[in-house]
């Protein structure tokens, strides 16, 4: 078989598939991932200079390094989701407890993901909770400009801009449905992130930030950057190994996702560390663009070019 790019029609050198050999599940992964460790640490630093230094900075230099150290620990708390960068769920949730983007409580997130890493479910508005689809029939059912706002938030322009807002008043209706329901299972969640948050509006009082800047420089185009990565993770097919996107990347953004640009590959092996994806591409990124069906992008700049104001796909399920 070839290897077909389904991107722009470009078609692939014919290779003869082989089995995908590569793995790292067999090697021992240590119990202290230094890497991640020294990352979280990093990122800490750099966020705690920018927010002591706000002052004496142009307001474009605080809004790229502000938007970057959001988005990268955003990646963190993923990594810590697949139980990185130790065997401890305690210590990894510890590392990452700050709320840097303030919306989303640590433990919806993780829940919602993990189900989401059901692979026979991804893209259905009714099973996956990451999904950005809706069923025809709900389809059917909505206003001329609800539709819109659909139609909008598939283009990379309406995803930025709107996305953050969209998925802070949808969790929020999500959340006050659940207590209705006298659904109390995420109490607790919300307790320990409403800790987190007023541990960050202290620091913010301590660096002398107000709380709208900080949403304006650092929060929202945190939020932004991350919805960027997963603005086409994800496309509808009949074959679940076919939904799943690999975008190429340089070190930069890389590094902001931690690699999860290479996503057909994290759904293929969730357990791999951040560090670890790049060598298992090289190697074998041949065989997983053959699984996956071609579902290729050669960069984010491509990405943006091509779905700027363009929806990438109808927000209508087609199968459902």
């Amino acid at each position: 078989m070839s290897v077909t790019n389904a991107v722009d029609g470009v078609a692939a050198e014919s290779v003869v598939v082989q089995p995908f050999r590569v793995s790292m599940d067999n090697q021992k992964i240590p119990p202290v991932e230094w890497q991640t460790v020294l990352l979280v640490a990093i990122n800490y630093a750099v966020f705690t200079l920018v927010c002591l230094f706000y002052h004496h900075l142009p307001w474009w230099i605080v809004l790229v390094i502000g938007a970057f150290v959001v988005a990268l620990h955003g990646s963190l708390q993923h990594e810590a989701i697949h139980g990185h960068p130790t065997r401890n769920r305690q210590i990894n949730e510890i590392l990452i407890f700050p709320s840097l983007w303030l919306w989303l409580p640590y433990d919806i997130y993780r829940d919602s993901h993990l189900k989401h890493h059901e692979d026979d479910c991804i893209t259905d508005p009714f099973e996956d909770p990451e999904s950005y689809f809706v069923s025809r029939n709900k389809w059917e059912t909505l206003a001329a400009w609800q539709r819109a706002g659909y139609v909008l938030r598939n283009t990379v322009g309406g995803r930025l801009l709107l996305g953050p807002l969209w998925a802070c008043v949808t969790l929020w209706r999500d959340e006050i449905k659940r207590l209705v329901r006298e659904d109390t299972s995420y109490l607790a969640a919300w307790f320990r992130h409403f800790i987190s948050v007023v541990l960050m509006l202290l620091w913010l009082r301590y660096v002398e930030i107000p709380l709208y800047e900080y949403i304006l420089l650092f929060a929202y185009p945190g939020m932004s950057l991350t919805m960027l990565r997963s603005f086409l993770e994800h496309q509808t097919d009949m074959s679940p190994a076919r939904r799943t996107v690999v975008v190429k990347s340089g070190k930069i953004m890389g590094l902001l996702f931690l690699n999860n640009n290479l996503h057909a590959l994290h759904h293929e092996k969730p357990a791999l560390p951040w560090y670890r994806l790049p060598q298992v591409w090289r190697q074998s990124s041949r065989q997983i663009l053959e699984r996956n069906g071609g579902y290729y992008y050669r960069s984010y700049l491509q990405v943006i070019k091509k779905y700027l104001f363009s929806p990438k796909v109808h927000p209508r399920h087609p199968h459902r």
